[in-house]
């Protein structure tokens, strides 16, 4: 466990009940850093907020710089600086690549790439020197995954610029990093983590022999927040040895899940 009293930390995405953010800000206010959470909808961030003491900025938009200003001024306001920012967003559009609208591709880039592009310049104006900032990116930023193509290239995007800001920002003792899950069980994969055929396909291609949890995820975040972390401008794959191997073919899937079928009605 880091420590991380009295560091100031923001982390971003995190308005939906018990999701991936919401974990990792609990795992650092317990750590003991004062936390300023951010998102979209206000009714589970703001009970988020009062469960750790710390400050919630509802209606903020990851594209607006106006809203990013908001956010970075809570953490200064209320806390007198910034040294922890956490990027946990993301839109997991799943679709075959020939079918992804103009729109589509517009709306991933606009989050995944361009708003966690401004998100940085925000936080790395408002950090104090000796900082962590910390994307949560993905495995298939490296592996392949069938009907992914939008996600995964943004995402490769946002981790090359990790890189160029941990080269930029080292002077000041910044560290930027990114955190790299693959199938995690979380609020937004519960349709296909409920279903144990499914699971069990990504299993087998993780050396480690399970999927990941979203404390997995937290633990990988919270070392890397601690002054004594000296990496920076990496992409941590806490993904339990999966990009070592491969993700299951969308073929592979529906025939365990088809076999799993059967197997139940015989």
């Amino acid at each position: 466990m880091a420590d991380l009293t009295g560091k100031v930390a923001v982390v971003m995405g995190a308005a939906n009940k018990d999701n991936m953010a919401q974990v990792i800000a609990r795992r650092l206010a317990a750590d003991g850093a004062k936390l300023v959470v951010a998102g979209r909808k206000p009714e589970h961030l703001e009970a988020l907020a009062k469960e750790l003491g710390g400050v919630a900025v509802p209606d903020c938009d990851l594209t607006s710089e106006e809203d990013l200003k908001r956010l970075t001024d809570a953490a200064v306001d209320k806390f007198g600086g910034l040294d922890i920012a956490v990027n946990a967003t993301g839109w997991g559009l799943l679709k075959p690549f020939l079918d992804n609208t103009k729109e589509e591709i517009e709306k991933m880039v606009a989050l995944q790439f361009t708003g966690a592009f401004l998100f940085y310049q925000a936080m790395l104006r408002a950090m104090n020197d000796g900082g962590s900032l910390i994307q949560i990116t993905s495995a298939t930023a490296t592996i392949m995954l069938e009907d992914h193509a939008a996600y995964m290239g943004t995402k490769a995007g946002a981790d090359h610029v990790i890189r160029c800001i941990a080269n930029e920002f080292g002077h000041r003792g910044i560290r930027a990093n990114s955190v790299a899950p693959g199938f995690t069980v979380t609020p937004m994969t519960e349709g296909a983590a409920a279903n144990p055929a499914i699971v069990q396909s990504f299993e087998k291609e993780y050396p480690l022999g399970r999927v990941g949890t979203s404390e997995d995820i937290a633990e990988a975040v919270s070392w890397l927040c601690g002054d004594n972390c000296f990496v920076t401008g990496q992409v941590i794959q806490a993904n339990g040895g999966l990009t070592l191997r491969r993700n299951p073919t969308n073929r592979e899937i529906r025939t365990a899940v088809k076999a799993a079928r059967a197997a139940s009605q015989a």
